[in-house]
């Protein structure tokens, strides 16, 4: 395939020196590699048989891993360089590897990921991981590897972690190996040859000896697969989706031979971003593709609107040369933007009832580098809610608004300076009020603060808005509390101590100063004998938020309280079948504890009940949004949160009521508005009361 030079893909691309060439000898490398897939641990932790590695180089690991578990048993320090230092010459081959795949029960008793964030592998984001291991400091690339082999022996089931279960260990590694794929199947590219100490080359062999392990005979419809999976909840940030995309492209480049069978998905994903239209199909670059639509008749730029659309709503994705597209469609066929955008009579009545807002939405934030708002901009209208009084003017305030230094500072920091700090922030405001159900936390423990911006985005819109031009403007957000007002600018940090760097530009702005107020709002509350979320939901989120209030668990002792009351309440309250019909008005926050696939407890989260309805096989389920960034996830139990095929629209997660109900432990509810707990029938009860108390709830 041509590829000009300065097409998306071309730039996307610049980083794989060789496009697959040579993969058949990286196969065969593979296969004729020891097979390390029967390793497993002895009582001490050491390999059963170490045929390859260095018997010293072992030895010295061991003796390092002893000391370092010495120390912290005392000191409770990680003195980690020692065992650093000893584990860096076991990772240029795969029996040093192998090595260490085994000593990964022994690294953790001995607390080598210990203070770090590699201590919660469930908070870690694959974008990052990729960073760290590809550009970090020696010390990070190195702590980083040994953490991806310990997710192996997670995911293979060599090891059990507290806190991360095998399947998300698996998705982990999958996301990270395809962000990678270069290292595997090319040549080493120059920064990775001149790293210090050979670090490219500890690299490779690591993913290398990762691919192995997974599999890489399917490991391309894995990858089209996940990411089919994660488009079918269409996040707002897709940055690392379309990294995914740039690998099955290279791999598409290769004979079909080797490339195995993909089918049509990987060739939709592919052509969804890099060529959707016949105008664009051999990505022939911006310059030549402009000269190629000025040479259009209606006719060809109808088709191409059309196409346009057509793969941006089937996937999610833009392909940067829509912006381009739309652009060219102001000045010489304006009426056809609605068709382009792909809306329904709905959105196209907002467009032309606003069109000067528009107009000048489009001049401001749609270019390539932005070039999801396009699909923000289309779903913000076909949601309708520019009808509300209040959101035209908050744009209009949103599109004349100069960011104070902190807030430009900050995203020119994550987002680079190809467009204006305002530019990135307006795409993005787009994004999440046209889909507030894909808004993500990243890597931080802000969920209370995300299913905020998704609450407003979803219902409240120009207060979402009200609260973005504060913190673009000002650098501060003022809420009030009981009659108090709290102001973001004199409180200290919150649960998040350091800026998010892997979210929208609306959460990067705005979730640092909500989450000093949601902390400062459960401090104010603290000492009233009841959980102060009772009092701090309804005064963040709003007054939508039901004035009732049930929690399972007793705030002082942890143990479980009035159970099976608070499992009749929830189904009083929410379910349509005991409460006279009444649907979820607004919706409303909720808190879940969290289980792996083993059922064990992980913790507590911050979600948003949306509604119950019955799905298309008449199992009544709750439609929640989870902001964790991927909602599909095993509880264990045999309880698997679906995204799709069960009715959930885009951004839902939804559970038959009993297994929702079962993980539940807290929730807001409208007391006028609650059925009789007595009507629930005692099996549906003793059902959710029964998954709980086998799992998160056991010796509560």
């Amino acid at each position: 395939m041509y590829v000009h030079q300065d097409s998306p893909l071309r730039q996307l691309l610049s980083l794989l020196n060789v496009l697959f060439m040579t993969y058949p000898r990286v196969i065969d490398m593979l296969r004729t590699r020891t097979d390390c897939g029967s390793m497993s641990f002895n009582t001490h932790g050491s390999p059963q048989h170490d045929d390859g590695a260095s018997g010293e180089r072992v030895e010295q690991l061991d003796a390092a891993i002893e000391r370092l578990a010495a120390a912290n048993a005392i000191a409770e320090v990680s003195p980690v360089f020692e065992v650093i230092d000893a584990a860096r010459p076991l990772m240029f081959d795969a029996r040093g590897l192998e090595v260490l795949y085994t000593r990964v029960p022994a690294l953790e008793a001995a607390g080598l990921f210990g203070g770090s964030d590699w201590n919660h592998p469930q908070t870690l984001v694959p974008s990052l991981a990729v960073r760290t291991v590809r550009h970090g400091d020696p010390v990070a690339t190195l702590v980083e590897c040994l953490s991806q082999i310990r997710l192996l022996a997670v995911a293979k089931g060599d090891y059990s972690h507290p806190s991360v279960s095998a399947e998300h260990a698996h998705h982990f590694l999958a996301q990270v190996l395809a962000m990678n794929l270069d290292l595997v199947v090319g040549d080493l590219h120059e920064g990775d040859r001149l790293r210090p100490d050979r670090l490219g080359y500890a690299v490779q062999y690591l993913y290398h000896y990762l691919l192995e392990h997974l599999g890489y005979e399917n490991f391309l419809e894995h990858l089209v697969a996940e990411v089919w999976r994660i488009l079918e909840q269409r996040p707002v940030q897709v940055d690392g989706i379309k990294q995914m995309v740039t690998q099955i492209a290279a791999c598409l480049n290769t004979p079909d031979t080797l490339v195995g069978e993909v089918g049509e998905d990987a060739r939709n994903l592919v052509n969804a971003v890099f060529g959707p239209t016949a105008g664009c199909r051999e990505d022939p670059g911006f310059e030549v593709y402009t000269e190629r639509l000025e040479r259009m008749d209606d006719a060809a730029l109808l088709q191409e609107a059309i196409a346009f659309a057509g793969a941006m709503h089937s996937t999610g994705l833009v392909s940067p040369y829509m912006p381009g597209f739309i652009r060219y469609l102001r000045s010489r066929w304006n009426a056809l933007i609605p068709t382009a955008l792909g809306l329904s009579y709905t959105g196209a009545d907002a467009f032309h009832c606003y069109p000067a807002l528009i107009h000048t939405l489009i001049d401001e934030a749609l270019f390539a580098e932005t070039s999801q708002a396009v699909y923000g901009l289309a779903m913000m209208l076909e949601r309708g809610i520019l009808y509300s009084p209040p959101v035209a003017p908050s744009l209009w305030r949103q599109l004349r608004l100069s960011l104070c230094d902190a807030a430009a500072q900050k995203i020119v920091a994550v987002f680079g300076n190809r467009r204006s700090p305002e530019c990135f922030l307006l795409a993005d405001v787009l994004n999440v009020l046209g889909r507030p159900l894909g808004v993500g936390q990243g890597n931080y423990p802000t969920c209370q603060s995300t299913r905020a911006l998704s609450m407003w985005a979803f219902n409240m819109p120009a207060e979402l808005l009200r609260i973005v031009a504060w913190a673009a403007r000002d650098d501060e957000i003022v809420m009030r509390f009981e009659g108090n007002s709290i102001s973001s600018r004199e409180l200290g940090a919150g649960l998040a101590a350091e800026p998010p760097v892997d979210v929208d530009a609306v959460s990067l702005l705005t979730v640092p100063h909500l989450d000093r107020i949601y902390f400062e709002m459960g401090r104010r509350s603290a000492g009233r004998g009841e959980d102060p979320h009772k009092w701090v939901n309804a005064e963040f989120h709003g007054d939508h938020v039901g004035h009732g209030f049930r929690i399972a668990v007793d705030v002082f002792t942890g143990g479980l309280k009035d159970f099976e009351g608070f499992i009749r309440d929830f189904y009083a309250a929410y379910h349509p079948f005991y409460n006279g019909n009444i649907p979820v008005i607004n919706p409303q926050p909720a808190g879940i504890a969290v289980t792996d696939s083993a059922t064990r407890f992980l913790g507590w989260h911050a979600i948003t009940i949306q509604r119950l309805a019955l799905d298309p096989s008449q199992v009544m389920r709750v439609y929640f949004f989870n902001p964790n960034n991927d909602s599909g996830q095993d509880w264990g139990q045999g309880i698997v949160t679906s995204t799709q095929g069960n009715g959930e629209l885009y951004g839902e997660a939804s559970l038959p009521v009993a297994q929702f109900a079962s993980r539940l432990y807290v929730f807001h509810y409208d007391p006028l508005e609650k059925g009789e707990p007595t009507d629930i029938p005692s099996d549906e009860v003793d059902r959710a009361m029964r998954l709980a108390q086998e799992s998160w709830a056991s010796g509560r």
